[in-house]
């Protein structure tokens, strides 16, 4: 026996990156997105550090420590609202934001310094890259690939036009 409120979620893919400028102003439409649909959509983030910004890879890696210690999202939310300081002060300033949510912030350090997070990233890089993401954010929802990294304009209405199709499709 099934009921629709146990469906799985619509998911919804952002490779993002958490040094990037443009990701931190699709904040926005997620924290919209996460609104309207709530747990009808399940939104991930994939890591895509660019090589242009020099502290992305460390940030993706702090990102799954944060995972690990249970305040992912809350994490790169914290970091995501302060790009220019992490462009500005680096993994101090990653540091920084797990203390400042209670995490434990000795280990952020451990985990930077031993790369136990480094698959995750150079997987989800990986699949980025075959699937054609080319720049942050890239948003991809069924079988559709958005990207961000241009232009904003009109996305999460995209976005929420194809999510209404899918969930729309399981009733």
């Amino acid at each position: 026996m099934s009921d629709s409120t146990s469906a799985a979620p619509v998911v919804l893919d952002i490779w993002c990156e958490l040094e990037c400028p443009d990701c931190h102003q699709a904040l926005s439409d997620v924290h919209a997105l996460r609104a309207r649909y709530g747990n009808r959509l399940e939104v991930r983030l994939r890591h895509f550090p660019l090589d242009k910004h020099k502290h992305a890879y460390a940030a993706a890696q702090a990102a799954e420590e944060a995972v690990e210690q249970g305040k992912g999202w809350p994490y790169i939310e914290a970091v995501l609202a302060r790009t220019a300081d992490l462009s500005r002060a680096g993994e101090p300033f990653l540091l920084d934001v797990a203390r400042e949510l209670g995490l434990d912030a000795e280990e952020f350090d451990t985990a930077l310094i031993d790369g136990r997070h480094l698959l995750i990233v150079d997987a989800d890089q990986a699949e980025g890259k075959a699937i054609g993401v080319t720049g942050t954010p890239t948003y991809v929802i069924g079988d559709e690939r958005l990207d961000g990294g241009k232009s904003q304009v009109g996305l999460r209405g995209r976005i929420e036009e194809i999510a209404d199709r899918l969930l729309a499709g399981r009733d």
